[in-house]
């Protein structure tokens, strides 16, 4: 398994995996809208990227952070947004894999860490989480305001 920032060419195939992510919660698909999404995040140079492909370069999965900071700790902080595994490619290692070089990017960017959110029913993924050392934060209120109808 090989563990790399994505590059422009990987757009297309990572697309489908965001396409069937974003299935995953419930979205219509959209692939055309999603290869225009991923496309814009790699021209922009606006998130981070990170794939896992097998030996024959086949993506299996990707994980996307988008930069945004703490004015606390006065320090670039990572949202990890999407973390995606294709059903055939699952229960490898490869979610892990990922998350560790998501730990690299912080070290190497001196940020102060990661945070996530992921629905209450997703018991894979909250096992995940707490499986490689993410904590629950109880003790803040998450809120959301949009003007897009669900």
């Amino acid at each position: 398994m090989i563990i790399r920032k994505a590059l422009m060419q990987d757009w297309e195939s990572i697309s489908i995996l965001f396409d069937n992510y974003r299935k995953f919660y419930k979205r219509n698909a959209d692939i055309i809208g999603a290869g225009i999404f991923i496309k814009d995040r790699l021209v922009n140079n606006d998130s981070a990227i990170i794939i896992a492909e097998n030996e024959g370069k086949v993506i299996m999965g990707f994980v996307q952070l988008y930069p945004i900071f703490s004015s606390t700790r006065m320090k670039r902080l990572w949202l990890l947004n999407d973390l995606f595994i294709q059903p055939e490619f699952r229960n490898k290692g490869i979610s892990i894999a990922l998350i560790n070089e998501c730990k690299n990017l912080c070290r190497i960017t001196n940020s102060c860490g990661m945070v996530l959110e992921t629905a209450k029913d997703n018991i894979i993924g909250n096992s995940l989480y707490l499986k490689t050392g993410f904590i629950p934060d109880n003790d803040h209120h998450y809120y959301e305001w949009g003007n897009e109808v669900q």
